[in-house]
C-alpha cells in the first residue's frame, strides 16, 4: 500500500505545474502581443495552423530579440515576412540539398513501332 501511494503523483503538484505552464504561456502571448502588430500576429497565427513547429521557432526568435533589446518598436507584417525568409534560408543552408531528377530525352530517331509495315 505504501508503494502504491509513493508511485501515484500527487494532485497538488501537477496542478501547480499546470498553473506554472499556463502562466508562462500567458506571459509569452502577452509579450508577443506587445511585440507584433495586428497583421503580423494574424500571419503568425495562420502559420501556427499550418506549421506549428515553424511558428514556435519564429516566436522563440522574436521573444529572444525582444528580451535582448534588438527590436525597436513593433514588428510589422513585412518585417515578419523578412524574418521568415531569413529563417528559411538558414534552415536550407544547414539541410542537404533536395534531390533533383533530370530527364534526358533522346533526340532525333523515332522509336514508334506503329509505323512498321
Amino acid at each position: 500500500m505504501n508503494q502504491l501511494q509513493q508511485s501515484t503523483p500527487r494532485g497538488g503538484e501537477s496542478g501547480e505545474d499546470d498553473g506554472k505552464r499556463a502562466a508562462e504561456e500567458q506571459m509569452r502571448r502577452d509579450l508577443l502581443a506587445t511585440v507584433l502588430d495586428s497583421a503580423a500576429r494574424e500571419r503568425l497565427s495562420r502559420i501556427a495552423l499550418v506549421s506549428p513547429q515553424r511558428s514556435q521557432q519564429i516566436e522563440a526568435i522574436l521573444l529572444r530579440m525582444a528580451q535582448t533589446g534588438q527590436l525597436r518598436g513593433r514588428v510589422s507584417e513585412n518585417q515578419l515576412i523578412d524574418l521568415l525568409e531569413q529563417a528559411e534560408d538558414a534552415q536550407s543552408k544547414g539541410a542537404p540539398k533536395k534531390g533533383t531528377i533530370v530527364f534526358q530525352r533522346r533526340k532525333g530517331g523515332v522509336d514508334d513501332d506503329d509505323f512498321d509495315i
